[in-house]
């Protein structure tokens, strides 16, 4: 019960990591608010989840909603101490090719929304006592490069740039800022990427541990830096990759 008594939001909680870092969270005593922009499917994974699983629906992409969701969470419970900015999206293309429409779209989710939550929820927690824990749920692709998801990578480095600068700041003011940096993890957006079996090769092939990750083992690194086991953790992405920053491998070389 190491969050006993807290209250958390976690975003993009509908399904994948988010769904499991909530189902984590609850077991150990928070009381968890399951935010996502698809209110059919939050709802149903609150209610799947039961107990102390909250849903709300929100675009993390608007101010507005960011602050309403915030707003919210303070009347019915007068605390919030645990954010997790775990909502995210994908868009595919050429680099000369993909849409001004894609790139705002990644951007607007997946790093501006962590920016706004992360602004709202901070101003009620360096006002606690108890003060709080920001998690952003970055990625491997915030270093590495895959050339067709660029704004996907774009968003992630800025995401962790973000998780710096407000650690800094708000570091004497009670409130710890980290990152989750996972690598390749068995999600519905993975899925979409393991699409056959050569794309799935490639995957584990740049995977030292040889498989892919599940939802729950980056839960558990969320829920270290959410408790008081990383107390005097802050501005640091831990990263769950199964070995893949470490590996040094090479690109296929053209036909002479």
């Amino acid at each position: 019960m190491r969050l006993k008594n807290k209250v958390a939001i976690v975003t993009g909680a509908a399904q994948g990591i988010g769904f499991s870092v909530a189902e984590l969270f609850l077991r150990e005593g928070a009381v968890v608010y399951l935010a996502d922009v698809n209110s059919d499917a939050v709802a149903a994974a609150a209610a799947k989840l039961g107990g102390s699983a909250i849903a709300k629906s929100c675009d993390v992409s608007k101010k507005a909603a960011c602050s309403q969701l915030v707003e919210d969470v303070m009347k019915e419970q007068g605390h919030l101490d645990i954010l997790v900015n775990n909502a995210g999206i994908l868009r595919t293309g050429d680099v000369l090719e993909i849409s001004e429409e894609d790139f705002d779209a990644v951007l607007g989710v997946n790093l501006k929304g962590a920016f706004l939550l992360s602004q709202a929820a901070g101003k009620v927690m360096v006002d606690q006592e108890t003060g709080g824990s920001i998690i952003n749920m970055s990625s491997v692709n915030a270093l590495l490069t895959i050339p067709n998801i660029l704004p996907y990578n774009v968003s992630k480095g800025g995401l962790n740039q973000l998780t710096r600068v407000m650690a800094v700041a708000l570091a004497q003011r009670g409130v710890r800022v980290n990152g989750v940096g996972p690598g390749s993890i068995a999600t519905e957006m993975l899925e979409k990427v393991m699409e056959d079996d050569a794309a799935r090769h490639a995957i584990l092939s740049r995977t030292p541990m040889g498989r892919t990750g599940t939802p729950e083992e980056i839960a558990r690194v969320a829920l270290f830096l959410a408790s008081e086991d990383s107390s005097y953790v802050t501005g640091q992405i831990i990263y769950a990759d199964g070995g893949r920053l470490g590996l040094n491998y090479t690109s296929p070389v053209p036909a002479a």
